[in-house]
Parts: C-alpha cells; structure tokens; sequence
C-alpha cells in the first residue's frame, strides 16, 4: 500500500512555549486576532508584553463560529487600513482561527463579498495576498492550528463556507497549555470531544494512512482517559498537556484525511439546532462506529487499538463514556425527531465529507434507512 502524508506547519508545543512569540515574529509587525474577553484577562497584555512594538493592531470583535455578517467589517478593516501587519497572530480557540485564516487571504478589490463569491464557486483559487499566520490555541480541541480549513458560516442564508488552499495552513503553531487552565468547563468538554471526533472520524476514513493512524489513534486513547479525570480537575497542568497533545494529535491525523460522517451531520445540527460544534460532531460518534466496524478488516484492527481489543460492544461503551459525561447520544434530545434524523443522515452520507466515511458506498442506495437500522 502506498500513501503520502504532508503537514508544512512549524510547531513549538509546551508550558510557556508562548514566550517565543517574538523570536518566531522576528521583527515584523503583528496583527492579532483574539476573542472578546482577551484583554480582561490579560492575554493582550502578554502579547504587547513579549512582542512590543511589533504588535500593531489586536482584532477583539470575533465571534463563535464566524458569519459573513460579521466577518465583512472586520476583512474590510484590516486590508484597507494604511499600515497593514506583516503577519496574524491568532490566539484562541477554533472560531477565532477560523477568522483568522478568513483574514489573511486578500482579494484584489480587498472586499469580503470578492471572496464569498470565490468560495462560492467552489473550486480553487490562487490568493490576490496572503498574510502568514502564526495560530496559538486557547482551547485543546479544534485541531485549526495545524490544518487549512476555515469554516465560514452565512445563517441567513442557510449554509456555510469551507476556505482550504495551499495558502491558508498556518506557518507556526504554539501549543502552550498554560493558556487552557482557565478555560470554563463547557467549553473544555466540547474542545477535547472535538478532537475525540477528530481522531476518530481519521480512522473510519478513506484516507487513512499509517501516519494519521499513529496520530488518531494516541489521541483518541488519550482523550477516552484524559477527559473524565480533567473535567474533575480542570486547572491540573499535567491534565491539560495531556489534552492539549492529544488534541495536537488528532488535528495531525485529519490534517490529511479530512473528517467524514459525523462531522458532515455536525454542520446541519449547528446550523439549524444551534448545538456547538464540538457536541454536534461527537454525539453521533457511537452510531457512526457502529456503522464502521466490519466494514474494512485493516480499519478495524486500528480501531481495536482504540477500544481495548474487543469492538463487539465498543459503540455501547463510547455512548456510555458520552452520556457520563452530560452528552446525550439520541437525536431526539436535541429535538429532532425520526424523520428528519433519516433525511439528515442520508444527506450526510452525501455530502462531502459523509463520502470520506469508509461505509459510505454500502448505504448509496438507501441510506437513510440502512443508517438507522
């Protein structure tokens, strides 16, 4: 079997690994991009701390899971302001990354709506300019650090965006886990179920290689015995490097095979529920493995690594880990009933990433039904 693996990011990982900001920034001026709450807690200070004058300008206004609303002003200011910075620093969880990356891709006519219609079009696109992007994660989960995927939501319309180019993988990621001690509790639980479906969604994948292997399944191991132990002891150090390596893991492993069913499901239920991402892409974890093991012998060796050997009752045992944890597994609870959980699985298996999914092709012909049996 033959395969390539390729991730071109520079990554410094470690407890006050943030401290070498300025020697990475090597004197160039700073963008940041960060969320709302950074200056009261003292992130901004930091950042003017260790990078001086080169920091020029600090975005404050983005929000959870970006919109083109919203987005609009904030591409508008930056690429029209006199002294653009050299390079974005985004320090935050994924959402802020993700407006980050919207950020650092520059149109011709520097107008948001130019590169709407770009992703639109859906088909690839060489960048009129492009800022480096230096990503710092707050939260231990998304993977956005280390992949070039931004997602881009438009509520009115119904829909969203996916921005990936050769352009838009991050320079450098700093991993530090100092940075996710204060993190609430909610948003830790839904982060490192995010990389759960990350490293997950790598192995039940089409494009599995040897190498995301290796890194999906160190993540999802580690997340199934970090997690419960970090939700009792949320300022443990040593538990968030734990989660934060992992979460590094798993962004590795599906930075080359894309996620697949339950992430293609997850976009609908954020859409049109409201129910945050990484909720939305893990819920379904127990249905999706269940419709995976027995599909491809070679994909459920690695998952055995996983789950201790035995997959006989592997499905019960990830729902029963979920449900211990506050995450209900049924659609039901989410409001959704029967019907629309049918319509909703079927058109996931179309779309895609539900394609990346190695069952994919045996529910073609009719999939909603054949998911839910």
């Amino acid at each position: 079997m033959s395969w390539r693996y390729h991730n071109p990011v520079d990554i410094h990982f470690g407890a006050g690994s943030l401290d070498g900001l300025a020697a990475l920034a090597a004197g160039r001026s700073v963008a940041a991009v960060v969320f709302p709450e950074a200056a009261s807690v003292g992130v901004v200070d930091r950042l003017r701390t260790i990078l001086g004058a080169s920091l020029v300008s600090v975005i404050d206004r983005t929000e959870p899971n970006p919109d083109v609303a919203s987005l609009a002003a904030l591409y508008e200011d930056f690429w029209s302001a006199q002294r653009t910075a050299d390079i974005i620093v985004a320090v935050g969880g994924g959402s802020v990354i993700d407006t980050a990356k919207a950020l650092m891709v520059g149109t011709a006519d520097r107008r948001f709506a130019s590169l709407v219609a770009l992703l639109a079009a859906g088909q690839p696109f060489t960048p009129h300019a492009v800022k480096p992007l230096f990503a710092v994660p707050t939260t231990a989960g998304t993977g956005s650090e280390v992949t070039p995927w931004a997602t881009i939501w438009d509520r009115a319309a119904q829909r969203k965006y996916s921005l990936h180019l050769p352009q838009t993988w991050p320079s450098v990621a700093i991993i530090d886990p100092q940075l996710t001690i204060s993190l609430p509790a909610g948003p830790t639980l839904a982060a490192a179920l995010d990389a759960l479906s990350h490293s997950l969604e790598a192995i039940w994948n089409v494009n599995a290689n040897a190498i995301s292997d290796s890194h999906a399944v160190a993540a999802a191991t580690s997340v199934l015995d970090v997690l419960p132990l970090l939700v009792q002891d949320p300022r443990n150090l040593e538990l968030r490097t734990r989660m934060s390596l992992a979460a590094l893991q798993a962004g590795l492993a599906f930075s080359n095979t894309k996620t697949a069913l339950a992430h293609s499901i997850s976009y609908e239920m954020t859409l049109r529920h409201g129910l945050p991402h990484g909720i939305a892409c893990s819920f379904t974890l127990p249905m999706v493995l269940g419709r995976a093991i027995g599909v491809d012998a070679e994909r459920d060796a690695v998952l055995a690594r996983v789950f201790g050997g035995s997959l006989a009752d592997a499905p019960t045992r990830l729902a029963a880990f979920l449900e211990g944890l506050g995450v209900h597994t049924r659609f039901d609870a989410y409001g959704v009933d029967a019907a629309e959980e049918a319509r909703m699985i079927g058109a996931a298996l179309e779309g895609v990433r539900g394609r990346n999914f190695i069952g994919a092709g045996q529910h073609a012909s009719h999939p909603a039904q054949q998911v839910l049996q």
